[in-house]
């Protein structure tokens, strides 16, 4: 005889509990606060007849269980429903269970009324036999999944079966006991109305929101700085003087090749971007930024170009490169004009190439169509004020007059794009965990690097190419302002160096455990250092189970800024702390080169089918997934959310 369980509650994700109810029955017998029983009456029943069942639950002090009614959409996510069904049997023509009235209180886990039983809770089951059912013993084998939850904690979904025989007779002079008034047939828990139509259960997938308009609003932002180098100010004038000699008989025409201009430019940077997504693909930009031969080269590539902004050689385009290109523009026309945007992207990169490198950088961790936006909002940015002074000349007499102010900034430039090539190589030292840029030599460097810079602009020394000391020079207001601010910053850097946190710097230094001394607990970061367990999944599983709580997994990396500022920054707040203490937390980092970071890339890509970082999913002690968050955000309540949902 065939075995068909009828749900008579069907809950979301029938197959993530199936598997959970599998994985419960092959563990060995656990202590459940809840026991079941149950009792058929008549103990003999005609064929046709009407036969019901009890079926009892006994709950202990201070747990309770939900009802087949009880709403499962909170703000802190929602009860299990305790589901009814029985056993199919060719005997029974029809069957269903009844519940009794619940009742209805507010429920401190998932911080809504829920809609439950203490003590004791009595279902009938009633069935209504067959004419022609076969005369002999018939078991009646119900079966209850459910959850029994106190105020602290809710234990794994369990399924239990219980039956009843009854006798099937030709004459039976029992009736069937009746059921009381009050009571109601079992039915399905409301669910909300995405849940309803999907069918899925409560695992949530959300992806952080906030990283790509911010990535691009950065792009831009770097976009109108890159306008003040030295490369590309100067070039304000002679862009503007081809546009007056073009000799535009119109605004409509002026206009036309303003777009044009700046479309050469965008062109030429935004094909950069797409370069780079179509040599990786979608996987290898993501692991890119991972990478320690990328995270070397633009190492390489950053220190070369500081040592050229501070004068020891030149970076120049290729002059037959810009002759050629540049004979082509001065045919005039709309062709002309492009290809004159395009002499300007070539030219300015010798400027540009420190922002384009860190865009680039940057982006690889963000997918494929990251490269392309953010060189595209980065040459808008930077076309932006040509476009502008193309439509409105007259500006063009108010602009500041090209001087030292530029190469100062040149050499200023120089000192970040220097500290910038110490944070690559700093990554390549901790992939392979040399510990040799640890967090205290790092921040010195750093220190160093910026308290120069403020030196610097304040007119403490001056370069080889620039009037010597001995000749004094006014420092004006904007030069203090910014050497001023460089200085505040170097000295806010120093309690790092002793585990301190950083905020919104934690992101792109060493982190506080990859520390060269022991003096965290000096500063914040002992906390991150006892809570997450590092690179064992099957510990942190056997601890959960331990303390019946779910895992918090984080796919991270060595390298991945993102995964270091959603560590320090959102983990440590006290309104996710909150949720996270109910948690094992484990850290898996997936770019190292060892056979662990091997392993964890293997489990992210096969068990979660992603290879995105920071990748978050909560774990039930069963191994099934009750939700998962890729990326960093700085919405609080949208990571809450994430954290109540899986909880």
């Amino acid at each position: 005889m065939s075995r068909k369980v009828i749900q008579t509650v069907a809950a979301g994700g029938f197959l993530l509990l199936i598997q959970a109810a599998s994985a419960q029955s092959a563990t060995k017998k656990k202590w459940d606060p809840v026991q079941w029983s149950v009792a058929a009456e008549p103990a003999e029943v005609a064929p046709g007849g009407r036969v019901v069942a009890r079926l009892t639950a006994t709950i202990e002090e201070g747990w309770r269980l939900y009802a087949p009614s009880t709403p499962t959409d909170g703000p802190g996510g929602g009860p299990n429903p305790t589901e009814l069904s029985m056993t199919e049997s060719p005997a029974i023509e029809s069957w269903k269970f009844l519940q009794p009235p619940p009742v209805v209180k507010y429920d401190p886990i998932f911080q809504m009324n829920s809609e439950l039983y203490e003590g004791k809770a009595v279902f009938w089951l009633e069935a209504y036999l067959n004419d022609d059912a076969p005369l002999g013993e018939l078991a009646l084998e119900a079966s209850a999944r459910y959850s029994a939850c106190n105020d602290k904690v809710c234990l794994l979904p369990v399924r239990k079966k219980e039956d009843a025989v009854v006798t099937v007779v030709a004459t039976a002079a029992g009736q069937a006991a009746p059921i009381p008034s009050d009571y109601a047939e079992a039915k399905l828990a409301e669910k909300s109305q995405s849940a309803a139509a999907t069918g899925k259960d409560k695992r949530a997938t959300s992806t952080g929101s906030q990283g790509l308009f911010e990535f691009t609003g950065v792009a831009f932002g770097f976009g109108l700085l890159a306008v003040f180098t030295p490369c590309v100010f100067p070039m304000i004038p002679i862009t503007m003087s081809y546009f007056v000699s073009a000799g535009s008989t119109s605004r409509r025409q002026t206009v036309v090749q303003a777009l044009t201009f700046c479309a050469g430019v965008v062109i030429l940077f935004t094909g950069l971007g797409a370069l780079v997504s179509v040599i990786l693909g979608p996987f290898g930009t993501v692991q890119l930024g991972s990478s320690v031969w990328v995270n070397l080269f633009i190492a390489l590539i950053f220190a070369v170009f500081a040592v050229s902004m501070f004068g020891v050689f030149e970076i120049t385009v290729p002059s037959s490169a810009l002759t050629s290109l540049n004979r082509f523009s001065a045919r005039g026309g709309t062709v002309g004009v492009l290809v004159m945007g395009l002499v300007f992207a070539l030219a300015s990169f010798a400027c540009t190439g420190p922002f384009v490198g860190t865009l680039l950088a940057g982006s690889v961790q963000g997918g494929l169509a990251w490269p392309v936006l953010g060189m595209a909002m980065f040459s808008s940015g930077m076309a932006l004020p040509f476009f502008v002074l193309a439509l409105f000349p007259t500006y063009l007499n108010k602009l500041p007059k090209s001087g030292d102010w530029l190469g100062r900034i040149k050499k200023t430039l120089a000192f970040l794009i220097l500290a910038f090539a110490f944070k690559y190589l700093s990554n390549v030292d901790m992939v392979y965990q040399w510990e040799i840029l640890t967090r205290e030599r790092f921040l010195a460097i750093w220190i160093v690097l910026l308290t120069l810079a403020a030196f610097y602009l304040l007119g403490f020394f001056r370069f080889p190419d620039e009037k010597p000391v001995s000749e004094p020079e006014p420092v004006g207001l904007g030069r203090f302002s910014a050497g001023a601010v460089f200085l505040v910053v170097a000295l806010s850097l120093v309690p790092g160096m002793f585990g301190g946190r950083l905020g919104e710097l934690d992101a792109y230094v060493p982190p506080p455990e990859y520390s060269g001394f022991n003096l965290l607990s000096l500063g914040g970061a002992t906390a991150e250092k006892s809570t997450w367990i590092k690179d064992d999944y099957e510990g942190a599983l056997a601890q959960a189970r331990a303390a019946s709580k779910p895992v918090l997994i984080s796919f991270t990396g060595y390298s991945c800024s993102n995964c270091k500022w959603m560590k320090y920054n959102m983990f440590t707040k006290p309104a996710v702390t909150e949720l996270t203490s109910n948690m094992i937390l484990v850290e898996l980092y997936t770019d190292g080169r060892d056979d662990v970071a091997a392993k964890n890339q293997d489990l992210q890509l096969n068990r979660f089918g992603s290879v995105a970082i920071p990748h978050y999913a909560i774990v039930r002690l069963d191994e099934t997934i009750a939700a998962e968050f890729s990326g960093r955000t700085r919405d609080v309540e949208e990571f809450r959310d994430f954290l109540r949902s899986g909880a």
